[in-house]
């Protein structure tokens, strides 16, 4: 048998080629959308893709299947309770699908969405334990798939959470020890509130160490599993529905063109906004004005879905030759509107000068004395709500950084703002964002909530 985890950091999402070497046949398990990896690891191995499963119309990012399937004529099987727009195969709980003498069987575990399944892999067709288990977004290591996101349409979250209290603490739990888990989320999804940054574990440690998989009722199962869910972001909707839709494939290969400055004025001037991917101490020191600020180094995609619209035609600055990852992160959550890159940045800010902006950053100090003054300003937290609720700022308002798109009117037009998170990477997000908007005096706090405490400056607690 050949398995193989591809792991994604930005996306913290896990995908899988599972293939019988003596047959030559193998399955791609929840590929992203740019799938030349998989093809190259299957060629690699003598491998022929023959089938593509996804285990859920997943939300945070838009799945490979089309891309895979127009490469290789795979088909696309989802659970029985899945419809598509596209041609796809129906799943049903308990079926095998024999690659050789490695064997796929579902297991189907509703509750993160209607449709979820896991796959259970075994080695050989007639041994009577799984190799291991491929969980989807139903259990993840150290948490479970969480029932409340917007994504299943008609669902309420406690309608999949009794379905999700089924799956794990009867059919998965219902596993042998030794079997071995995969999910397909790791630490910082936001698919869940509590994923370990370990990317394989077994039922039986997470019979010991998961907290949703300890003996419960379902009405704790569901109280328990939903407490404390950070803000899901505003694209979760939008990729949970393309999922199920035709759409447009990504062209292998496609590259964002470059920019030079006269162009980059004209598109701005039509609309287009920057996204400067640099790290956000470049950034301050100087930028286009009207630019977001969403540094490449953490999670970008997933942030840029926080404060973008699919629609937005984008113009990237990013680090030297860092340019075509960002517009890939972008597309791998179905923002396909990166029209271009600037190639030289320093030469651009010079060119336009009279368009550069520095952004205002506050030490824990200084926004003491503002807040002391008499034109203080409204502070905000835009952190998640579980870290909220373990200190703040005195008198921070809370609006969690996924939200902040959404809930603008809560924010005053007629204050400065000083805007805060952990460390100063969500702040300067949030800050550009806010300035974007027409926001005009806008600070964040330098190293966060975390530079705060250790000025031992007053802490609330919710």
């Amino acid at each position: 048998m050949y398995f193989a985890q591809h792991y994604l950091d930005c996306l913290s999402h896990a995908s899988y080629v599972i293939g019988d070497e003596a047959s030559g046949e193998a399955v791609v398990v929840d590929p992203r959308r740019d799938v030349a990896e998989y093809l190259a690891d299957a060629k690699r191995h003598g491998l022929a893709i023959v089938g593509v499963i996804n285990t859920h119309f997943h939300a945070d990012f838009l799945a490979g299947h089309l891309e895979m399937a127009a490469a290789t004529g795979a088909w696309i099987g989802y659970g029985a309770a899945a419809t598509t727009e596209y041609p796809s195969r129906a799943l049903a709980d308990g079926e095998r699908i024999a690659l050789g003498d490695v064997v796929l069987q579902i297991m189907a575990t509703p509750g993160h969405t209607p449709e979820s399944i896991s796959v259970l892999v075994f080695e050989h067709t007639d041994e009577p334990t799984p190799y291991g288990v491929l969980t989807g977004d139903a259990l993840f290591i150290g948490d479970v798939g969480r029932p409340d996101l917007l994504a299943s349409i008609g669902f309420t979250a406690d309608q999949l959470g009794r379905q999700l209290y089924d799956s794990i603490q009867h059919k998965l739990m219902g596993l042998p020890d030794e079997v071995r888990v995969f999910p397909a989320h790791g630490a910082g999804s936001a698919c869940g509130k509590n994923l370990s940054t370990e990317l394989q574990s077994t039922i039986g440690q997470q019979r010991l160490f998961n907290y949703a998989c300890q003996p419960m009722g379902v009405e704790q199962f569901i109280a328990i599993v939903t407490a404390g869910q950070p803000a899901a972001p505003e694209y979760f909707g939008y990729d949970a529905i393309l999922n199920r839709k035709n759409r447009d494939l990504l062209s292998a290969g496609r590259q964002a063109p470059p920019l030079d400055a006269a162009a980059v004025a004209a598109a701005r001037a039509a609309g287009a906004i920057v996204i400067d991917s640099r790290d956000h101490q470049d950034f301050a020191a100087g930028h286009l004005r009207g630019s977001i600020n969403i540094p490449a180094d953490g999670r970008f995609a997933e942030t840029a879905g926080m404060v973008l619209q699919p629609a937005d035609k984008v113009i990237v600055i990013a680090a030297p030759g860092g340019e075509q990852e960002v517009a890939t992160r972008l597309a791998r959550i179905g923002f396909d509107q990166t029209i271009g890159y600037v190639p030289d940045v320093e030469g651009a800010l010079v060119t336009l000068q009279h368009e550069v902006g520095h952004s205002s950053r506050l030490t824990p100090a200084q926004l003491t004395d503002r807040m002391a003054g008499p034109d203080a300003p409204w502070v905000l937290d835009v952190r998640n709500a579980g870290e909220y609720d373990q200190g703040s700022v005195p008198g921070a308002a809370h609006i969690p950084l996924p939200e902040l798109g959404r809930r603008l009117t809560e924010v005053p037009s007629n204050r400065p703002i000083v805007a805060y998170c952990a460390g100063g990477w969500r702040s300067s997000v949030a800050a550009s964002f806010l300035r974007n908007r027409g926001y005009g005096d806008v600070s964040d706090l330098a190293g966060g909530f975390t530079a705060w405490q250790a000025t031992r400056a007053a802490v609330s607690v919710s």
